[in-house]
């Protein structure tokens, strides 16, 4: 593949941020190896963020599962600071709710940490060249997406969470801040689409269709 006329990976500079430093170092090897000699490494989220306002970089290579601040609000300070932002998000998450929320927020490119190391050099000649990269696996899980209206909205998955800790509709309207016929209306919207025939049935097919997670309700 190659990369479009206005940039050449060896000008390129590139922001890795991953809590392992086996990903760290072997990342940078890679882009190393194909020319790219502009490249910082960050163990925690917070230490990106806190350079910032003063530094930019070309691509940033992103993990969502960081121990220190969460993935989204990264990505969120991002955004805010770099409009254009060519964001790479390489990760192990493969629930659809989390998948949702990466294409929410316009990522750039998607890669499965179970992904051959070698397809973030495509990803990147592909975001450069203005095109969405996704890698083969992730591509797999896309077709799971393409349901229409059947997908839960965000908020929608923030009731179902609360319904799966047992709370009832005027609990979960008072933490959502919204009014008990709005819970109802989202708790109606979640059994169809999902097709449960109770709560126990809407809380078992959730979990299997990766919208929750057991941790999400229990104290594992």
């Amino acid at each position: 593949m190659k990369i479009s006329a206005a940039y050449r990976l060896r000008d390129l500079s590139v922001a890795i941020v991953d809590d392992h430093a086996l990903v760290l170092e072997g990342f940078k090897s890679l882009l190393n190896k194909h020319g790219v000699n502009d490249v910082v490494t960050f163990s925690k989220a917070a230490e990106l963020m806190d350079i910032l306002p003063a530094h930019g970089f070309d691509i940033y290579i992103v993990d969502i599962g960081m121990p220190d601040v969460n993935g989204f609000v990264l990505i969120d300070a991002i955004r805010e600071r770099y409009a254009d932002a060519r964001i790479i998000v390489n990760t192990i998450h493969e629930e659809i709710w989390l998948i949702r929320r990466m294409l929410d927020r316009g990522v750039n490119a998607i890669l499965y940490k179970t992904t051959d190391f070698s397809r973030v050099i495509e990803a990147i000649v592909t975001v450069l060249n203005g095109e969405r990269y996704f890698c083969p696996e992730y591509r797999k899980t896309l077709k799971r997406l393409d349901i229409g209206n059947d997908i839960p909205s965000l908020r929608e998955i923030e009731v179902l969470r609360d319904i799966a800790r047992g709370y009832t509709s005027k609990e979960i309207a008072s933490h959502l801040f919204v009014s008990e016929n709005t819970v109802e209306s989202h708790r109606k919207s979640l059994f169809s689409k999902l097709k449960a025939r109770n709560i126990a049935d809407l809380v078992m097919k959730a979990v299997a269709m990766g919208y929750i997670m057991p941790s999400d309700y229990t104290d594992e």
